[in-house]
């Protein structure tokens, strides 16, 4: 006869806790060897074109071919980025739906109330794909050759110049009454509804000057259709290095990047994380990637997914006290 005296006793939740442990770690190492099994889709919450949506199509090739598995750019703009970022936090947390956001993904806390999602919470970190440095861009018409005459004509002319952006909310207009503040100048915002819009009108000459992640407008500084007086990273990037910083132009007040990364819904399993981080730092590592990477202005990254919930973070709250300081109310 087997004496049960002094058999262990377990409770039942017990026993439940560590068979799911155990299944969850099983169903991990099968996740990390099936995943991916099917086409990956990425959210680009805004329209083809865009800083984001160039990034995205730099290093998709790579990430797939890393992968094994296509990437399809599923372009979803509207609602300063959150359309598409809803979407992608309300998708299946399965791996198969990733996430590319810019700045306006830490810039929206600071001026919406009422976000259908948490930026930090509702999504698991995987990277910053790239840092990008700002740029100050001008109609070649407008007679300042560099930001110290900039603001001084701004001073002769107050809220006579008139700057445009992606709209409310936008990283150019959260950067443009950054400089309003630290230099003393008032300009008057012009928002448009998306980048593009807004870059066509400073090219046309009906806004004067417009501040914009640097892919977005080097290509046009560079063919003569826009003049960069300076750029907006604390120190010079390789793409423009003939253009000065706002540090070295006597604003030693206004440093503005714009961080890159990939999020996928809250909930994805670690191991297809890994993976996709795996993917990204393979096309990372790629020379031609990383040299249209920089020659857009962008400066390749590649972070862990720790240190980028981190920057998310800590962003999010800078964007907050800039917002505030502007006298800017989220709606």
């Amino acid at each position: 006869m087997i004496n049960t005296k002094h058999q262990p006793k377990y409770k039942p939740s017990a026993v439940r806790m560590l068979l799911g442990l155990a299944l969850a770690g099983f169903a991990g190492a099968t996740l990390a060897q099936a995943y991916p099994s099917k086409t990956v889709r990425m959210i680009v919450p805004f329209a083809p074109g865009g800083n984001t949506d160039i990034i995205a199509r730099i290093v998709v090739p790579g990430m797939s071919k890393a992968l094994g598995q296509q990437i399809i750019i599923d372009n979803r703009g509207g609602a300063g980025s959150m359309l598409g970022t809803d979407m992608a936090a309300k998708s299946p947390p399965d791996g198969y739906t990733l996430l590319m956001v810019s700045a306006a993904h830490v810039i929206n806390p600071a001026m919406v109330k009422k976000l259908p999602f948490d930026p930090v919470k509702s999504f698991a970190a995987i990277s910053k794909v790239a840092d990008v440095p700002s740029a100050i861009v001008v109609h070649p018409s407008l007679p300042v050759k560099n930001a110290r005459q900039l603001i001084a004509l701004a001073k002769t002319k107050p809220g006579q110049l008139n700057y445009g952006s992606a709209g409310r909310g936008s990283i150019g207009h959260l950067s443009a009454e950054l400089l309003g503040s630290v230099a003393q100048i008032k300009m008057t915002h012009v928002p448009y509804k998306g980048a593009g819009p807004a870059l066509t009108d400073t090219m046309a000459g009906h806004v004067e000057l417009l501040i914009s992640s640097m892919p977005a407008v080097i290509g046009q500084s560079r063919a003569g259709k826009l003049r960069m007086i300076a750029q907006g990273g604390e120190k010079r990037s390789p793409a423009a290095a003939d253009v000065p910083t706002m540090i070295e132009s006597g604003v030693p007040g206004f440093v503005v990047t714009a961080g890159f990364g990939l999020f996928a819904p809250a909930g994805t399993p670690r191991p297809a994380i890994d993976r996709v981080l795996g993917a990204l730092k393979s096309a990372l590592s790629d020379a031609a990637v990383r040299d249209r990477l920089s020659g857009e202005g962008a400066d390749p990254v590649g972070s862990t997914p720790e240190e980028y919930e981190q920057f998310t973070r800590a962003e999010i709250e800078k964007w907050i006290k800039v917002a505030r300081a502007a006298g800017i109310q989220p709606e």
